[in-house]
């Protein structure tokens, strides 16, 4: 499989009003966030798209301060049927994303780790019978899409008290290809396999890295690209979107050290993640 780039023929907001198509499309949000559909289903993953992080961390070390705008605001994403958050950090679940694309899309479910249950329901006003939790090895499915979760690690594998993991990857299966988000990840043994066995068309893969300065200031990395590039490889998926970078200046690595790598690169087929382009699957 390889990527299909196609500009933005008007702008996302009016893209993601109408219904889904029978496709298989994405979007990317920025950093970690991506709106996946096909078969008339659709999802969004790891949303943020507000400035709860700049508000939080408001005259601190390190500010959050948006690198780039979100491209789209929360209720103007309509007909979703999932929203899924691979982990409880903020900006993968969000309190000033959550409310606003769930009271959007009353009938849309929200998809969290066990572990994260009580953030989940606290971030997002919603009721319990809205969250579907989802642990390591098992697979669901939830409004008409197949939904597997495998461990991750950001940058170790964590547990709650009750043995749940903290951070999970998650593969989606719409329109007949699935699609797998890592998550935030580093690699760790054992990782490939796992992920092999998902069966994957597409890898959504954090590529922003880590570093000594971000890991004594309490701030987890991701793979790099170079990493990302070869567990797409030991997984055996064939094309991979690179993500998790240019939001915050002390997390994120240059585009262009991204895109050079995507482009030679010929296994898998990569590409630098774009808000103003649309990604589909061909042969």
């Amino acid at each position: 499989m390889r990527l299909a780039e196609t500009p933005l023929a008007e702008p996302l907001p009016a893209l993601l009003a109408r219904p889904p198509g029978c496709e298989s499309r994405l979007w990317w949000l920025g950093q970690a966030g991506f709106v996946i559909e096909g078969g008339g289903r659709r999802a969004v993953i790891d949303a943020y798209l507000s400035d709860s992080l700049a508000e939080k961390y408001r005259g601190a070390k390190f500010p959050h301060l948006r690198m780039m705008p979100a491209p789209v605001s929360p209720h103007e994403i309509a007909h979703v049927d999932l929203v899924l958050a691979t982990h409880a950090h903020t900006d993968h679940l969000d309190p000033g994303t959550l409310p606003a694309l769930m009271t959007a899309n009353p009938g849309a479910l929200l998809v969290a780790p066990r572990a994260a249950r009580a953030v989940a329901l606290d971030r997002s006003g919603i009721a319990a019978g809205r969250l579907v939790c989802v642990e390591a090895g098992e697979t669901l499915d939830v409004a008409g899409i197949r939904l597997s979760a495998v461990r991750a690690a950001h940058e170790t594998l964590e547990r709650d008290a009750d043995g749940a993991h903290r951070f999970l990857g998650l593969a989606l299966t719409v329109a007949g290809r699935t699609v797998f988000h890592s998550g935030d990840t580093i690699p760790f043994p054992g990782q490939a396999q796992e992920v092999r066995a998902l069966g994957a068309d597409l890898a959504l893969f954090p590529v922003n890295g880590r570093d000594a300065q971000r890991a004594a200031n309490g701030v987890p990395g991701n793979m790099t690209m170079q990493e990302a590039l070869a567990l797409a490889r030991g997984a055996g998926i064939g094309a991979m979107i690179a993500h998790h970078f240019g939001l915050f200046d002390f997390n994120t690595v240059a585009r262009a050290e991204v895109e050079e790598a995507a482009a030679a690169s010929t296994t898998p087929h990569a590409v630098a993640a774009r808000t103003e382009l649309s990604y589909s699957l061909v042969p």
